[in-house]
């Protein structure tokens, strides 16, 4: 089969790799359809510390199951099937205090074992949830990321009722834009320094968009601030933009070495509370179930689709904001 093989950070090419065969407990799946998001772009350029080279990159997918491992009968040949990328050890502290997020033997397909940038890979079945018919592979591969999200709103103290700021009108930040207002916020606001981006997240149903906070009308600042993009720039300036009390989460990914500066004497003062999101957890199935009912428009989310051997179209086109969620169709 042909697989994306990103060989060592910044060298990646379209190469022929095995078939996957299913081991006990695991299944095969044809991939319909992977998402790019900013944790590829991690991977492909050295900054994502977990990563093993060479690698498969691939972590936001559906498709359909055509081959069963021994012990396998939570699924069948033929269901279409969206895969938590999850894998947990089970054993370790984390893991049974039920925050497998936090494991510390960590992994996950795509980021730390061959994932679904290729025309088949093998998977546990335990991580497969079937798709409902009325959702195709095409928006079930979106499934992985609102996951992401939906767990950034399990562990977000937030109120009914309260002012949102978000940074980044990207996938994930119109993920978070659409959750807060089902949430019950009473406004959200949206920032992002690539206006192109802004009339989408109105579409959404932001109630303001700015490239840059200081254009908002609100001294006293938010309740809730979040950054969806990982820049630091947009870490720091969100941090200065809490309301006393309130809460700021660090949903977007940074590269592994960055930094970012706060003021200590502000958090405590303030009562500031920091919390960050990592990945997903216990929150896959639930993602499922509100694509299934549409409370996401993931038509507004998917931009641009690739063929397997246009990924590095598909790269440059991902760095240079001018799309949304941006799929590879590798059987296209």
């Amino acid at each position: 089969m042909r697989a994306v093989v990103i060989e060592t950070p910044e060298k990646f090419a379209v190469q022929n790799v095995p078939d996957p065969a299913p081991g006990p407990g695991e299944v095969v799946v044809r991939v319909d359809a992977v998402g790019i998001c900013g944790t590829d772009v991690h991977i492909a350029d050295g900054e994502f510390p977990p990563t093993p080279y060479p690698i498969v990159p691939g972590h936001e997918f559906a498709g359909s199951v055509v081959a069963l491992g021994t012990g396998v009968d939570s699924v069948r040949i033929g269901d279409t099937v969206a895969v938590d990328p999850s894998l947990f050890c089970g054993a370790c502290h984390y893991c049974a205090a039920g925050r497998g997020n936090l494991c510390e033997r960590w992994g996950a397909i795509g980021d730390t074992v061959d994932g679904a940038m290729a025309e088949y890979v093998a998977v546990p079945a335990a991580n497969c949830y079937r798709l409902p018919e009325t959702l195709s592979t095409t928006h079930g591969a979106l499934v992985e990321p609102l996951s992401c999200a939906v767990h950034a709103f399990d562990v977000l103290p937030h109120a009914l009722g309260a002012h949102y700021l978000l940074y980044g009108a990207g996938t994930m930040g119109l993920l978070m834009l659409q959750l807060a207002r089902v949430a019950g916020a009473a406004s959200v606001s949206v920032v992002d320094i690539n206006a192109t981006r802004l009339g989408v997240a109105v579409d959404l149903g932001a109630d303001a968009t700015a490239t840059t906070a200081d254009e908002f009308d609100r001294p006293q600042g938010w309740e809730v601030v979040i950054d969806c993009t990982g820049a630091i720039p947009a870490i720091e300036d969100g941090l200065g933009r809490v309301r006393r009390g309130g809460v700021f989460q660090q949903f977007g990914v940074a590269p592994g070495a960055a930094t970012a500066s706060i003021s200590p004497f502000r958090i405590y003062n303030d009562e500031i509370t920091i919390v960050g999101s990592m990945a997903v957890l216990h929150s896959f199935g639930r993602a499922v179930e509100l694509m299934g009912k549409g409370v996401i428009d993931a038509n507004a989310m998917i931009t641009h689709s690739f063929g397997l051997a246009e990924f590095a179209d598909a790269l440059q086109t991902f760095r240079g904001g001018t799309g949304r969620k941006i799929q590879l169709r590798p059987g296209a």
